[in-house]
């Protein structure tokens, strides 16, 4: 199924892990689609249209079974389909945070393990809600969470 010109909703929802562990990771439910198209229409398309370069996110929806299997929190917006983590071929991650920041309409965007000298380390986390977008921007360096982007 097609979510914009560019991403299907197998690649929002694949999981090397899901894969290993046998872990259905489709979600059934309309509103959880209708969540990853609007992320696919106004985060991946635009980063996309913008760079030219394909990319698959490196983590999209996350089921319940598959969210407990890597320990992340229920309240993850990966559960509901509102984020997708990403890193962009031939780009910086903060590179690519920095236009996010200034160019997209989001509800949480945080530079993720990135090291300052090190363009290809962390990813970007990045998600969008249909109403009520927060533009949160956060730094997560494994052990805290720090207001603004790397440098």
């Amino acid at each position: 199924m097609k979510l914009s010109e560019n991403f299907t909703l197998e690649e929002l929802c694949k999981s090397s892990t899901a894969t290993r562990l046998g872990i259905n990771n489709i979600p059934e439910e309309d509103e959880i689609i209708e969540n990853l198209k609007y992320v696919a229409e106004n985060i991946l398309q635009p980063i996309r249209e913008k760079f030219g370069v394909p990319f698959t996110p490196n983590s999209g929806y996350r089921s319940s079974e598959l969210n407990k299997a890597i320990g992340s929190s229920d309240k993850s917006q990966h559960r509901k389909g509102e984020a997708v983590d990403i890193e962009v071929p031939t780009l910086d991650n903060s590179v690519l945070a920095h236009w996010i920041a200034v160019n997209l309409e989001f509800d949480q965007l945080i530079l993720e393990y990135y090291k300052i000298g090190e363009p290809k380390s962390g990813w970007v986390h990045v998600s969008y809600k249909k109403e009520g977008n927060r533009k949160e921007i956060l730094t997560f360096d494994g052990k805290q969470y720090a207001l603004g982007l790397a440098t």
